[in-house]
């Protein structure tokens, strides 16, 4: 204790050049932990964005691609499966619940996902959340819309406004139904999954819009198909892209998926949401490996740093060694007291980057859980980020060896040689 004491009082005999290394390592030590926690966090939210769905059933291709269309409208399926097969297994004993997707259009940019009301009912993202109405109610007409948070934030929608719908998925399309426009009944609250950047309108208003649609058709008809549509005509959709099911037993989901693949009559593909999510992210693996390595590179180079200011240093302090040697202080002291100096360097530079990281959590929690969905909370380290601490601390001690080594060597009359 005695020798810390006296580190901590010759740190502050240099508090400019303390200053610096303890912003240095504060820094370097914030953004490590707050990349990890990111990286934590992130994996987190992209594993929760659908969660309370045993099954995902598309046409048969790969996993991930059935994935990416189905729950984060990126690509496109390679063919649609027909309304028999999903009323097959929609009905099938096991099944709970069902919710039938049909993709294909866009609005704005925006992909538009026709379902029914089931999906607003049994759909789940997080931790088993179900979805909520930031404004306005599900849509009960064939053609109402319900859109996501970031679509009536980012194009400034209100309930009861009108929209156009436009075949094909790209952000510029040439081929817009406006003769059918939908009318939004409700904005759904934000959710950080790719549901805020969807625009959801029933089934039967898909099967409406396209129903003997063809380009460059006459508007005298298309009007007449309108009312058709509105009217009493059947708006049951031959196809749809895909659908997703709850069981209602878990012990069944791989007895289900069996039968969903072996299925002759169509080639199906039943995927588990998680164990796809899973592979998925593992795909992106290297990309968070590469930013964990970079952040670990800036820590590295902030001891780096501590240890050639203390190394460069040194040679201005042989005269206070020597004083210390001349009072009775052994080699050994001066090692220790060196060593201490890096230590308490390292501490006080992880405490004040603690400090930094939940002051930025805290300052920046709002603004990253509006805009992009993600909940970074501000707790105690995990036993991950308690690791890396550690392992910082150490490697502190075992670079303040390297001056503590040097200062063991420095003989007292050298010291006492040196000029003022």
């Amino acid at each position: 204790m005695a020798i810390l004491s006296l580190a901590w009082k010759s740190l502050l005999n240099r508090k400019f050049t303390v200053g610096l290394i303890l912003l240095s390592i504060a820094l370097s030590v914030a953004l490590l932990l707050g990349v990890e926690r990111l990286r934590v966090e992130s994996r987190a939210s992209f594993a929760n964005t659908i969660s309370g769905t045993d099954l995902i059933v598309g046409a048969r291709s790969g996993s991930i691609n059935l994935l990416l269309y189905s729950v984060f409208r990126i690509g496109d399926a390679t063919n649609n499966i027909s309304w028999k097969s999903y009323q097959q297994f929609a009905s099938h004993p096991l099944v709970k619940w069902s919710i039938p997707i049909s993709l294909g259009d866009s609005h704005n940019g925006y992909r538009v996902l026709g379902t029914n009301q089931d999906y607003f009912k049994y759909y789940q993202y997080g931790r088993k959340q179900n979805l909520a109405f930031m404004a306005g109610k599900v849509f009960d007409k064939t053609l109402e819309a319900v859109v996501g948070a970031e679509v009536a934030e980012k194009l400034n929608y209100k309930i009861g406004q009108k929209i156009i719908i436009a075949h094909g998925a790209g952000k510029t399309s040439f081929k817009m139904h406006d003769d059918k426009p939908f009318v939004i009944t409700g904005i759904l609250a934000k959710t950080g999954t790719p549901v805020d950047r969807t625009v959801h309108v029933p089934l039967e208003g898909i099967e409406a819009i396209h129903k003997n649609w063809v380009d460059g058709g006459n508007m005298s008809r298309i009007k007449m198909l309108v009312k058709r549509a509105m009217g009493n005509d059947d708006l049951t959709p031959n196809q749809i892209t895909a659908f997703m099911l709850g069981l209602k037993s878990r012990i069944a989901t791989f007895t289900l998926q069996r039968d969903i693949n072996e299925y002759r009559k169509e080639p199906l593909l039943a995927i588990l949401p998680g164990v796809a999510l899973q592979q998925l992210w593992d795909m992106m693996g290297i990309a968070e490996k590469a930013l964990l390595l970079v952040t670990s590179l800036v820590v590295l180079v902030g001891l780096i740093g501590m240890l050639t200011v203390m190394l460069a240093g040194l040679n201005e302090r042989r005269r206070e060694m020597a004083i210390l040697r001349s009072v009775g202080a052994r080699p050994m002291h001066i090692m220790l007291l060196i060593t201490g100096e890096s230590l308490l360097l390292c501490l006080l530079g992880v405490l004040l980057g603690l400090f930094l990281l939940y002051a930025g959590l805290a300052f920046a929690q709002p603004f990253i859980a509006s805009n992009y969905g993600l909940y970074l909370p501000v707790s105690w380290p995990a036993a991950r980020e308690w690791s890396m601490i550690s392992l910082i601390a150490g490697l502190g001690l075992l670079i303040g060896l390297v001056p503590g080594y040097r200062a063991y060597r420095y003989s007292l009359a050298d010291g006492l040689s040196l000029r003022i």
